[in-house]
């Protein structure tokens, strides 16, 4: 086979890719792990001398790091994100010492244990009158629902507040991931019942179960991107987080949505309703929306990540990246199998840490985010080849697109596209209903004025998947989050 001749400013543009592959010297700028991330306004250097912005220098908590951030010029002011790291602030320094103990044993009046009941119900009468005389407990602390558009710094400010929560019983977890493993657990505990006798008829709710089991494990519940998109998910968030509510867990979260919007649309909605009433109790909601996306402003590119199909020498560029990133690798190029929940996933052409792959391969056939999790753990740089104009007609593939991008970018995975068109132009909004739809809004017996909500509810989860998809694909582009991305040199931390 002839080898690609690379032209001129393709050679050079590989040449500033593999330069940047390493880290910035700790001279050269004073900005954190966070402030390289989303959110942020500017790249100004500052001094390495400032103590005041050393990724080093000790900052007693949200607020602080944040004046400190601004001081040295790695962020610009905003008022709303200042309002928002304070209320974190105070509520980061309450956490130190909390514990939810209190509230789980016995378990709270109201929280559905059909089958835990006798459980529940042991002990004596003078145990039943001591209990009586005690004071109730106070009420937990509320926690957060931070929502706004794309690229306005929640996840920055999530991580702000995280990073100096001084509690070992938290947890942050993708609100996606964590109903994935909420089903899991539902599914183990299914299990591990006895098997029927013939003739005994029993019920068993193993939500409530599930939910006390978490609340064992943590006392802080941090969540990207709350969001519902699934039905599944939707009927048991309710029971799910009044458990968790009242065993004292504290939930932040952000998202795209306001709470009223949540699951817009979504059959059965009504019975979803009571869930965003509850969330709004145990949780202040916050709106962070300056109408600045950050993601766009004063970031250097890493040069050029995104290539057109029809682009000349675009095939060429790609290939030879993806042969100097190689040759760096302990390993030989081929095909690799992923065993991912007992299937076997193959990609056909890896190197080491790096996996050149065509979006058939990813989007194209039945993965999910597991799949993709387990990727983002095994490779730091994915080539995505020929992906294709994304209009409504493609959902179940554009659906598939948007979870990968989702789990590459929460955890660093550096992305090389060859698409139909510019990230921007990538997303089409038309197209919508296809002979699938149809077919299932027959199935469902929906007709007249419940199909078309039901329909809008998909159109409108999809449009408001891919704004955050494009912003994302943005900030993947930057010179900092590609040499972030780079785990030769820097011990990398899984989000699931």
């Amino acid at each position: 086979m002839a080898a690609h001749r690379v032209s001129t400013p393709l050679r050079c543009a590989l040449k500033f890719l593999l330069t940047n592959s390493f880290p910035i010297s700790r001279n050269s700028c004073c900005l954190s792990a966070v402030c390289t991330r989303k959110g942020y306004s500017s790249r100004r250097s500052c001094s390495s001398s400032s103590s005041s912005c050393s990724p080093d220098s000790p900052v007693a908590d949200a607020k602080r790091h944040y004046d400190h951030l601004v001081q040295c010029g790695a962020l610009r002011e905003d008022a709303q994100q200042r309002f928002v790291t304070e209320r974190l602030a105070q509520l980061q320094q309450t956490l130190k010492s909390y514990s939810n103990g209190i509230y789980l044993n016995p378990a709270p009046a109201g929280v559905n244990q059909k089958d835990d009941k006798r459980e529940h119900q042991k002990g004596n009468k003078e145990e039943e009158a001591r209990t009586k005389e005690e004071p109730a407990p106070p009420p937990p602390p509320k926690g957060f629902y931070i929502y706004g558009d794309v690229g306005t710094g929640k996840t920055m400010l999530m991580d702000m507040f995280y990073s100096h929560v001084e509690n070992p019983h938290k947890k942050r977890v993708h609100f996606n991931g964590f109903m994935l493993d909420i089903h899991k657990r539902i599914h183990r505990r299914k299990q591990s019942l006895p098997k029927r006798r013939l003739g005994k008829m029993f019920t068993y709710d193993p939500i409530s179960p599930v939910a006390m089991e978490i609340s064992g494990e943590t006392c802080l519940l941090c969540f990207d991107e709350f969001q519902v998109t699934d039905i599944a998910d939707a009927m048991i968030l309710k029971q799910l987080f009044e458990t968790l509510f009242k065993t004292g867990v504290v939930v932040v979260a952000t998202s795209n949505r306001p709470p009223d919007d949540l699951y817009k649309n979504g059959l059965q909605r009504d019975t979803f309703l009571p869930f965003i009433d509850m969330l709004k109790e145990y949780c202040y909601t916050v709106c962070l929306d300056s109408g600045i996306d950050y993601r766009r402003l004063d970031k250097a590119e890493a040069g050029k990540l995104c290539y057109l199909t029809g682009e000349p020498g675009a095939e060429a560029f790609l290939d030879a990246l993806f042969e100097e990133l190689a040759s760096t690798q302990k390993s030989v190029t081929g095909p690799r199998v992923l065993t991912v929940l007992g299937r076997d996933v193959t990609l056909e052409k890896t190197c080491g840490s790096i996996a050149d792959c065509t979006f058939e391969e990813l989007c194209g056939r039945a993965l999910g985010a597991s799949d993709y999790l387990e990727m983002a753990r095994l490779f730091d740089t994915v080539f995505i080849r020929h992906v294709p104009l994304l209009t409504l007609t493609l959902k179940d593939q554009a659906r598939r697109f948007t979870t990968l991008i989702d789990n590459f970018f929460d955890n660093k995975v550096r992305v090389v596209l060859l698409a139909a068109a510019p990230v921007e132009q990538l997303f089409v909004h038309s197209g919508g209903e296809d002979e699938r739809d149809r077919q299932l809004l027959d199935d469902l017996g929906l007709s007249g004025d419940a199909a078309e909500r039901l329909t809008l509810f998909t159109a409108e989860e999809e449009i408001f998947a891919f704004q955050r998809t494009v912003s994302r694909l943005t900030e993947m582009q930057t010179e900092a989050y590609w040499m972030e991305g780079d785990r030769r040199h820097s011990k990398k931390h899984m989000k699931t």
